[in-house]
């Protein structure tokens, strides 16, 4: 049987686009999940996994759906193989039922988390040849120093409540107590 398996990361995101390519690729059924793809515990997920029997196939429209990282992705196709499925993603392509498929499941996923490094690391780099130039990265301060002196001349010499200096500077009660 096709198992198919869906995921979007948030509730206003829509699986349609999923489920219509599962269905018109054979599934039989579909388990979807609505949450962030680094989260382990997914409840649709894991009952599929559950119920999966020998010869089941789970298909996947991308294998990003199935797994955030190179780990997570071999572990969960890895537990799919055990239960004497097979793994199948269309995008991809990959079909993890015969020897190239799996050859190319391995392939795909290597590069895959290699360029995810990558983005990473390249982003640490920008943020600290930006640092050395004397950019600060963030939210700029919701309030300049002769502010927070002010607030604190209000709230420690007048004795003023930060619920009131909160609104007559139009900043949240925590950022009154942190100035």
């Amino acid at each position: 049987m096709i198992i198919g398996y869906a995921r979007v990361s948030t509730d206003d995101q829509n699986l349609d686009a999923q489920t219509d390519a599962l269905a018109a690729a054979g599934a039989g059924r579909v388990f979807a999940d609505r949450i962030s793809g680094s989260k382990r515990e997914r409840p649709q997920l894991n009952k599929m996994l559950d119920q999966l029997r020998d010869g089941d196939v789970v298909t996947v429209t991308k294998y990003d759906r199935l797994a955030r990282s190179l780990k997570d992705l071999l572990e969960i196709v890895e537990t799919i193989g055990e239960r004497g499925a097979g793994f199948r993603s269309l995008a991809e392509d990959i079909d993890t039922t015969t020897p190239a498929g799996r050859l190319v499941f391995h392939v795909f996923a290597s590069i895959a988390q290699f360029e995810r490094e990558r983005i990473s690391e390249r982003t640490r780099e920008g943020l600290a040849s930006a640092r050395k130039r004397g950019r600060i990265g963030g939210r700029p301060p919701a309030l300049s120093p002769a502010q927070k002196d002010e607030v604190r001349r209000m709230r420690d010499e007048e004795h003023r409540s930060v619920p009131e200096i909160a609104r007559l500077f139009k900043v949240s009660e925590r950022t009154v107590r942190r100035a």
